[in-house]
């Protein structure tokens, strides 16, 4: 299993909707945004090791972009885990952890969409 996350999702909404459901999401998940495009619909966030009162073991960090497609939106999410410096850890991962991450994420933003 790799460390690090692909995951592309099309919804019917519009990307402006689709992206403060993003922007949501992360809030609700605990996450911070470090860096923000809103005029390009895309972020990046950084999450904590426990999150929801769960400890996952790792920081996480996740990019999510939105772009216009014919009949809704498409949502692009790059995530793998970070170390205690916050830079990409290259080693040494716990397995599942940004998976999680990216699932809850995921789940939060449909959530939030309905």
């Amino acid at each position: 299993m790799p460390f690090e996350q692909h995951l592309e999702k099309t919804y019917s909404q519009d990307a402006a909707r689709v992206y403060q459901a993003a922007v949501k999401a992360v809030e609700k998940l605990e996450g911070k945004i470090h860096a923000s495009a809103p005029e390009k619909f895309s972020f990046e966030a950084r999450f904590p090791k426990v999150i929801l009162n769960k400890t996952l073991g790792e920081r996480t960090y996740l990019s999510c972009q939105v772009q216009a497609a014919a009949e809704g939106s498409k949502v692009i999410v790059e995530a793998y885990p970070l170390d205690a410096l916050e830079r990409k850890l290259m080693f040494g991962a716990r397995q599942g952890v940004t998976l999680t991450v990216v699932t809850w994420f995921s789940a939060h933003l449909e959530n939030n969409l309905k």
